[in-house]
């Protein structure tokens, strides 16, 4: 962004223009989301955080233009030294009548803050009489707007540098930051909105390039990646053919669970492997898939596919839910295939047991892994301490292994080995009940296999798209459903239930 910007000024937009356009937009959200009448009487008071740079000016103008919409505005201006656009700025606003002040205990009583302390040029931690400031606000728990990014947190990483204010709502400039899409700011930033001050696209690929490394998963892309629609004459042969292998006696829900996803994506035939005392149970869960039982351990785990299995006749192959550490050379022999393969769970904790890079490097076909943060630090421990955040962890692991990685998280990280990154940036703290993985498992497996069947080879894009689509669809019905039930948690059979009502919703 400062060399986007950069560009824009060199080329003859004038920053007080651009300022002027940005701030227009905040004061829109402002009079949207908190208008005058939400006041008893009739007059709300807002409170502008001003800061040395031209984040304080945006601030400034926003004040400014509030003021003349009939807001009662107190400006908080903590360092004498701004920058000359800024400082003319805040002469105007005071030729106004506008008070200032420098002691933060005078905003106490307004109704709103618009936080325009520090953008994404902060450098070094807030500290002193700026830091005290922030802590006091969040002790008032005050509604905030932010501008660009809350004070007091990293653009890239999303760390709290000393201190960092709560934001309400955050009004994200020009592009998204990457903090944005950090599980360790999310409790910071609130609701994003995002400014779009018309940034040339000439510009952004001059520093950026014609294809984004590192983007959203937003809705458009994500259903553009989903096998529809469906050719004409489709049959449930050529809508691909997934076996799953999971459970074991300890967790029989696991292949309950994950074959519910298989069966939402709509994959056209489900093979379901699992130990041969679970397979009355599985017959009864899921009457319209293959339920193959499975030679088992002393202790109800897998120990082998059915003689006579032939991996080759499936579309994809997803493994590991529930299936215990027992099934590690069921694990070994999948790995071996020439199958397109989906790990999560213990099938990712058996792969950690060998050397996963070398072993998933030498795999002809393509491999996508689902690891939770303990998962991946269990598969990768040097990587996760080299990264700066969970998109560089799962970025250079797939590079590593040639896989995509599914790091999953409040902000889930689909990293491919190209090397492109996506973050899903919209889901819900709904999601965190066991058994939410197991869903995503069998969902993504499907598409998996839908996708390979269309494409008639072991297309990698094909298991990109899958995977993509799959991350977005779980979270979407994660979202819905806890919209619908409670935020409290959303129990998985709940979750699969609702995989269907998400999709049709954006269709």
């Amino acid at each position: 962004m400062q060399q986007i910007e950069s560009r824009l000024f060199e080329a003859g937009m004038p920053v007080a223009a651009l300022m002027e356009k940005v701030a227009g937009q905040i004061v829109q959200v402002v009079t949207e989301q908190y208008p005058r009448s939400r006041s008893a009487r009739g007059q709300l008071s807002v409170g502008i955080l001003v800061g040395p740079g031209h984040n304080g000016g945006d601030a400034l103008v926003v004040g400014r233009e509030l003021h003349f919409r009939g807001y009662e505005v107190r400006v908080f201006q903590p360092l004498s030294q701004l920058k000359p656009l800024t400082q003319q700025h805040a002469q105007y606003v005071r030729s106004l009548g506008i008070a200032f002040t420098a002691a933060i205990t005078d905003l106490q009583h307004c109704d709103l803050i618009v936080d325009g302390l520090f953008g994404f040029g902060l450098d070094r931690p807030l500290a002193g009489d700026v830091a005290a400031a922030v802590d006091q606000i969040n002790r008032w728990q005050l509604p905030v707007v932010s501008i660009d990014l809350p004070s007091g947190l990293g653009s890239d990483r999303g760390e709290v540098m000393g201190t960092a204010l709560r934001a309400t709502i955050t009004c994200c400039l020009g592009l998204w930051k990457r903090s944005f899409v950090q599980d360790a700011a999310l409790e910071f930033i609130g609701k994003p909105l995002l400014i779009d001050f018309d940034i040339p696209l000439a510009d952004i690929q001059a520093v950026l390039g014609e294809n984004l490394q590192t983007q959203r998963l937003v809705n458009g892309a994500a259903i553009a990646r989903l096998p529809l629609p469906r050719p004409a004459a489709a049959h449930k042969y050529k809508a691909g053919h997934l076996l799953l292998i999971a459970g074991s006696s300890r967790y029989s829900g696991a292949a309950i669970l994950s074959g519910l996803g298989a069966r939402a994506s709509g994959v056209g035939m489900l093979s379901i492997a699992v130990p041969e005392s679970l397979r009355p149970i599985l017959v009864a869960q899921h009457p319209e898939a293959l339920i193959v039982g499975c030679p088992e351990t002393d202790s109800g785990a897998i120990a082998r596919l059915p003689n006579g299995t032939d991996l080759s006749t499936f579309s994809a192959v997803a493994i590991g839910p529930g299936l215990t550490l027992e099934a590690q050379p069921l694990v070994e022999h999948c790995l071996e295939s020439d199958r397109p393969l989906l790990l999560d769970a213990d099938g990712l904790n058996c792969l950690a047991a060998l050397d996963p890079i070398k072993i998933l490097g030498q795999r002809q076909a393509a491999t996508v892994l689902t690891p939770h943060p303990g998962e991946f630090q269990r598969l990768f421990p040097d990587i996760l301490a080299a990264a700066a955040d969970a998109g560089e962890a799962a970025q250079t692991a797939a590079q590593k292994t040639r896989a995509v990685i599914v790091l999953k998280g409040a902000r889930t990280a689909i990293a491919h080995p190209s090397p492109r990154l996506w973050f899903n940036p919209e889901s819900t703290p709904a999601l965190a009940r066991g058994g939410s993985g197991d869903v995503l498992t069998g969902l993504v497996g499907g598409l998996m296999a839908q996708h390979l069947a269309a494409s008639g080879s072991e297309d990698r894009q094909a298991v990109l798209d899958a995977t993509l689509s799959g991350v977005w669809w779980h979270a979407q019905a994660g979202i819905l459903a806890a919209q619908e039930k409670t935020d409290l948690g959303v129990d998985p059979t709940t979750l699969a239930a609702y995989l269907t009502p998400a999709l049709r919703r954006h269709l």
